[in-house]
């Protein structure tokens, strides 16, 4: 199969409500690897039937195992928001990751100064074509990320589900996905974030279920909507947490 990007529509960003995903611990996952992980969900490393993508291939497709084979893309606003890579062209994976690997996904750019909604982001679906994905056999996700040099440190993780994304033919007010607010640093962390802990953003989209569908997602999205801001934003070794 030729590779090829996934476009999706993104959130309608509202960079200053908070998502509560219960307190952050630190923990060593490897050396000189900490990890910011919340709460209840286990940060052990899990066989690699778990790995999402790690990157390794330096192709913009993930892992073709456990039913996934979906693409990485990135989005961007309408209200002047830059992103490398553009969203237009094929995905590209960038030299040097976590723990010694050997690339990783990075976006980088800045965001407009002013206008609503404000986002810019990178993000993968499960499966190509795209369709809902089950992941009820998983209790969470985790991934390394950090930043570059003069970046923001606010990130996003958001997970389309079927009352989210408009593939699911539910929402009459979509992208209001259940994610968690992270914060980053320049020196590369692990974060782990159960499903349990995933929160809408309050105050807009509709529906508002009571919990994430981990039984029907679409992908995984990473994105920043702090006005002005620049940011250069690192991922690697994505993978689904949860494993006896």
């Amino acid at each position: 199969m030729n590779l090829h990007r996934t476009l999706l529509a993104s959130a309608i960003a509202s960079f200053a409500a908070a998502c509560g995903g219960g307190s952050a611990a630190s923990s060593a996952s490897a050396p000189g690897i900490p990890t910011a992980s919340s709460t209840d969900v286990s940060d052990r490393e899990c066989p690699d039937s778990y790995l999402v993508d790690d990157a390794e291939d330096n192709d913009n497709k993930v892992l073709v195992r456990g039913g996934r084979g979906g693409y990485w893309y990135t989005f961007v606003d309408k209200a002047g928001s830059s992103i490398t890579p553009p969203a237009q062209i094929t995905f590209l994976m960038s030299p040097g990751g976590a723990t010694g690997s050997k690339y990783a996904a990075r976006m980088m750019g800045k965001l407009a100064p002013s206008g609503q909604p404000l986002f810019a982001g990178m993000g993968f679906s499960f499966t190509d074509p795209k369709a809902a994905y089950d992941a009820s056999a998983f209790s969470g996700v985790s991934f390394y990320a950090k930043v570059g040099a003069g970046s923001t440190t606010t990130l996003r993780l958001k997970a389309p589900d079927v009352a989210t994304d408009p593939a699911g033919k539910v929402c009459s007010e979509c992208f209001n996905d259940f994610g968690a607010d992270l914060t980053l640093s320049q020196e590369w962390a692990k974060h782990v974030v159960a499903f349990a802990a995933m929160k809408q953003m309050d105050g807009w989209g509709a529906p508002h279920p009571a919990a994430i569908d981990k039984s029907k997602l679409y992908g995984l999205q990473w994105q920043v909507t702090e006005p002005g801001a620049s940011y250069d934003i690192w991922i690697d070794r994505v993978a689904f947490t949860g494993c006896p």
